[in-house]
């Protein structure tokens, strides 16, 4: 009796097994292929959801391979170069948000329609190292001038989302302090009570342009310097996803990107001079870059994106008026709207230009010099030279 007992445990466990086959098989099949087609399809240089470049697959060698960076390098490629990643990576971000109630994706949340990043916390050893390179740029070149100097923090989108959906807000308040304090003889211009949550892009990190009517009032009444009062709205396109999109890999739906113009700025002329201080040397461009609308970032429409140095000269602006704005990325689509009381705006983003080569493009004497930076900026200052 026992040994038919034993005869059929093993019958049964025999046939368990079998049944699992097919299974096995066909993971182990499908990995398989995931890995041939790795190899063979052709490498992707850059992320357009997630604004950046990707990883690409080392070249095989005895030293890269006896000091492990190979392998180290190969893990990376691979998870970046893998079949059908994009589609991974939204099932991913969609099982964290609807099944596993995740409060947020790769720092990324989703409350209230939008997308905002977390903030926090406060980084003041950050926001103190941009006060510094702030410092050192007003004493090599405005100290011993006649400048006015204003400054500004743009706040981040969460600013307005975070609390009331149960996320941590970074102190704005401490933020403006420590740069105030930094750069004591600037006026400091505060923008939060201008703005709102629809100031914001609902997919991307930045403010939109149709928005920012109060906010450059109040810088240029700051200025003593005149508004636009007949800017026109205009659609530059209505599929617009932003960053936030493709970093949490979300399926959420595309959103237009407005902008302003009239006769003045149309007739304006944007210089980007790119380590070149010969204005003579340049070929001049819009305000607004419809081509970039197709590009690896949108936002970039206005006044090109991100560059180190940028001159614009206004036609109709006032000649011995001259505006010399550092800033980042939220800039771009600002700067247009302080235009109308100054001839030439020069436009400085530190991120990619040495402060030391400043000279080489503004001589400072009697201008107006705002500085205007993003929280996300200082609560990550790093990229500051």
């Amino acid at each position: 009796m026992k040994k038919k007992e034993k005869e059929q445990n093993i019958e049964k466990r025999v046939s368990t097994s079998h049944k699992g086959l097919p299974v096995v098989l066909t993971v182990s099949i499908v990995w398989i292929l995931l890995a041939l087609l790795c190899f063979l399809k052709p490498e992707q240089a850059v992320s357009f959801q997630e604004r950046r470049l990707l990883n690409q697959f080392p070249e095989l060698t005895l030293s890269g391979i006896r000091s492990g960076a190979f392998m180290e390098k190969y893990e990376k490629a691979a998870a970046d170069q893998f079949p059908f990643r994009e589609t991974f990576r939204s099932l991913r971000a969609v099982s964290d948000q609807y099944m596993f109630r995740k409060k947020d994706i790769h720092g990324i949340y989703y409350a209230e329609g939008y997308l905002a990043e977390l903030l926090y916390p406060l980084d003041e050893d950050s926001v103190a190292y941009a006060g510094e390179r702030t410092r050192q740029v007003y004493d090599t070149y405005m100290k011993e001038t006649n400048v006015k100097v204003y400054l500004a923090v743009v706040p981040d989108k969460g600013y307005y989302l975070g609390e009331d959906n149960g996320y941590p807000v970074t102190d704005l308040s401490r933020m403006k302090e420590i740069m105030q304090e930094a750069l004591p003889e600037a006026r400091l211009i505060s923008l939060e009570d201008t703005l709102s949550l629809s100031s914001y892009y609902r997919t991307d990190s930045h403010w939109r342009q149709e928005m920012l009517g109060e906010s450059a009032d109040r810088v240029l009444e700051a200025m003593n310097a005149e508004p636009f009062t007949d800017l026109e709205k205009q659609e530059a396109t209505g599929s617009f996803r932003g960053v936030y999109a493709g970093q949490a890999a979300l399926p959420v739906e595309t959103e237009p990107i407005f902008f302003l113009t009239n006769d003045v700025l149309e007739d304006c002329k944007v210089y980007d001079m790119q380590g070149n201080p010969d204005i003579t040397a340049v070929s001049p461009v819009g305000i607004y870059q419809p081509e970039a609308l197709t590009g690896r970032d949108p936002y970039e429409y206005y006044l090109s994106g991100n560059a180190a140095v940028l001159i614009i000269e206004n036609p109709a602006g006032d000649p011995e008026r001259e505006l010399v704005v550092f800033r980042d990325s939220f800039g771009s689509s600002l700067i247009p709207l302080l235009l109308r009381s100054y001839g030439r705006v020069t436009v400085i983003d530190t991120r990619y230009v040495k402060p030391k080569a400043l000279g080489d493009y503004v001589q400072f004497q009697d201008q107006d010099v705002l500085f205007i930076y993003s929280s996300l900026l200082l609560n990550k200052s790093d990229s500051l030279q």
